[in-house]
């Protein structure tokens, strides 16, 4: 089975006190909804290895930045810690996003992509996309849509072109000031 995301997190009961915004832009850099989560307040801290190294993702005074881009198969959510440093942008391979009462969602497909302001790439969660496959989860051409995805944004991060990480700053600013 698929799993569904929301753009407001509604269901994450780690953040005990929240701020969200959305807005929908349709400019010439970017076409689709941009989302912010300013985690107020947690219960508890979220820590993440990649490799040797263990990053925070989750705590007090940190914001999650989500851009749905209008017709595309990846959303990315860029991580900022509680100073407006960039701790990660983290990329769902995903269905185009819907919108259900007002709120973008996505149909996550398995396969993701975490990049680090150092540069370092880590391409996750091939083994669920595996499983996804042999379970008949997702079907054969679900799966080619997938790594066609995957492969193109992996081509554009080394070529240092994927715009939505250079908008990151500029939506969460935009954003912040509708909190």
């Amino acid at each position: 089975m698929l799993k569904r995301k929301f753009g407001n997190h509604q269901d994450w009961q780690r953040i005990t006190k929240r701020r969200y915004a959305q807005e929908y832009l349709d400019t010439d850099n970017f076409t689709g909804y941009v989302t912010l989560i300013d985690m107020v307040k947690v219960s508890e801290p979220l820590h993440v290895s990649y490799g040797e190294r263990e990053v925070c993702l989750v705590d007090d005074g940190y914001m999650w930045l989500r851009q749905f881009p209008f017709g595309n198969n990846h959303t990315v959510t860029t991580t900022f810690d509680q100073k407006g440093n960039i701790v990660q942008w983290y990329i769902d391979i995903c269905q185009p996003y819907e919108v259900e009462n007002g709120v973008p969602i996505i149909d996550d497909l398995f396969l993701d992509i975490v990049i680090l302001p150092t540069g370092e790439v880590f391409l996750l969660d091939e083994d669920e996309l595996e499983e996804a496959l042999d379970s008949n989860v997702i079907n054969r051409e679900l799966y080619r849509i997938v790594w066609q995805e995957a492969k193109r944004l992996m081509k554009l991060i080394e070529e240092n072109k994927l715009k939505l990480l250079e908008l990151a700053d500029v939506h969460r600013n935009s954003l912040v000031e509708v909190l």
